[in-house]
């Protein structure tokens, strides 16, 4: 609700600052819009003092006041010529800003038609869209990992074509090595995985012969050749610890207790939908990989941390998802959101963690129950595992155990 002083304000001098027309009869909505996206009422009067400058530009130059896409493009085009740096920050940057957010709530108001988005991957090779489609529904992959997909698919359809008839091996193989040249093994692997699932996909649709996707090279990655990655519980003590009693501290602590008590991935917090907590009972459901859904328990931590979020930090916004942003524009916490609130507390902390990001707190989970003598099985189930051989690589975690079963060097003393 806007204050009395910003309301008086609009109706008198922003208006008269506006100099009528279409912008100043759609001026007071356009602050309630502002309103409701979580800015603050002395945000509010600076964008509506700086939309002035926009459309008095817009009348020197010539422009009619409901000429505003056309408008709003030569205005940026203006200020880009403009070398005075006070003329760019002062005149320029704000008010380009605050007619950028206007055109955007006229058009989250249905009063101008929206901007017709470019054409998308999908739109240009309807075959990415097939695939798209074919693997949410077959395989259950989430949209996070469909987009990582398609990223390298766009560069192979750019390259061999979208006519899988005339796909060669050659040509493939080419591709992927040519793709993976500058990354390191992971993200390779991702590259072959995402070719190799077009290709099958081709072939059970008949577009291709059957197997062709065994030409594509593997690069070998041996997983259990390493430890994972884990903080020792104090370092997540002290994580969790770090957050400060304000508004973002408030939930920041709740999604790090999530984390770091159930082991949730980023995606699955950045998810999480009032109606996936059931309070009565002390639980959540979890929708992981492969739309796979599991309920886990609430521990009184965490629902204690979630609750005063939702009580004192938590700004009144229409999403059905529990986590938002903080400042405006509200919207909801993404995965990479999640993320970068776990590498703020690290760099807090002074803590060198050896993944820097949300992931080292589900394998410090994971590296916590093994200590406590919680059987592998056990933490496949709170971790929500498919497979036995993601949970048993935690096995070598438990250093004690590894010294009494290791074997001494040939010619060497034992330990």
């Amino acid at each position: 609700m806007l204050q009395p002083a910003l309301s008086s304000a609009i109706d008198g001098r922003f208006r008269a600052m506006l100099g009528g027309g279409f912008v100043a009869e759609h001026v007071r909505e356009f602050a309630d819009w502002l309103d409701q996206q979580g800015f603050r009422p002395y945000t509010i009067a600076d964008l509506l003092r700086t939309l002035s400058a926009w459309t008095a530009w817009m009348r020197r130059a010539g422009f009619a006041d409901t000429d505003l896409r056309a408008g709003l493009v030569a205005y940026r085009l203006e200020l880009g010529r403009r070398a005075e740096p006070r003329d760019f920050n002062e005149f320029g940057q704000r008010s380009l800003v605050a007619a950028s957010r206007f055109m955007q709530f006229l058009q989250d108001r249905g009063i101008i038609e929206a901007d017709a988005p470019p054409p998308s991957p999908t739109s240009n090779w309807p075959l990415l869209g097939e695939f798209r489609t074919w693997m949410r529904e077959h395989r259950g992959l989430a949209e996070s990992s469909l987009d990582e997909y398609q990223r390298v698919l766009v560069g192979l359809v750019e390259t061999v074509g979208d006519i899988p008839s005339l796909y060669t091996t050659e040509k493939l193989r080419d591709y992927v090595l040519e793709r993976a040249r500058p990354f390191g093994i992971a993200r390779t692997k991702s590259i072959v995985s995402a070719v190799r699932s077009f290709l099958r996909f081709l072939a059970a649709t008949g577009r291709c012969r059957s197997g062709i996707e065994y030409a594509i090279p593997g690069f070998a990655c041996w997983r259990p050749s390493s430890v994972p990655k884990f903080l020792q519980p104090a370092e997540v003590e002290r994580i969790i610890g770090s957050c400060m009693s304000g508004r973002t501290g408030i939930r920041d602590k709740a999604v790090l207790l999530l984390l770091a008590r159930l082991g949730l991935r980023a995606s699955e917090v950045a998810r999480l939908k009032f109606d996936d907590i059931d309070w009565p009972n002390g639980r959540i459901i979890v929708c992981g990989k492969g739309r796979h859904e599991g309920w886990l328990p609430l521990p009184q931590e965490v629902g204690d941390a979630v609750l005063l979020y939702l009580h004192n930090a938590r700004l009144r916004f229409p999403a059905t998802e529990v986590f938002i942003t903080v400042n405006a524009p509200l919207r909801p916490v993404s995965r990479l959101g999640i993320t970068e609130i776990v590498r703020s507390a690290l760099k807090r902390t002074g803590i060198k963690a050896p993944i820097n990001g949300a992931h080292v707190l589900r394998h410090s989970v994971a590296a916590s129950m093994l200590q406590q003598g919680i059987s592998l099985a056990g933490i496949g189930a709170v971790l929500r595992h498919r497979s036995p051989d993601t949970t048993a690589n935690y096995a070598k975690v438990d250093f004690q155990l590894l010294a009494e079963i290791a074997q001494p060097w040939p010619e060497a003393p034992s330990c």
